[in-house]
């Protein structure tokens, strides 16, 4: 199955939920938030949210400082 990971296209598994992609591209959970076409996901929900051929996803990682 083929998606749209930050404006670039990504092969995925077929059974991929969203909290199996972030763990496969080594991203922390918790420090991120997620977009899928157009709709944040709640973090409880990334482990049942399957994703589908043609997905769009922005992920984005919170970055501190000051």
């Amino acid at each position: 199955m083929r998606l749209v990971l930050n404006g670039s296209e990504r092969e995925v598994g077929e059974a991929t939920t969203v909290a199996e992609l972030l763990d496969a591209l080594g991203i922390p959970r918790a420090t991120v938030v997620v977009e899928r076409n157009g709709e944040v996901l709640s973090r409880e929900r990334y482990p049942e949210v399957a994703l589908g051929n043609g997905d769009r996803l922005e992920v984005v990682r919170f970055v501190g400082g000051g």
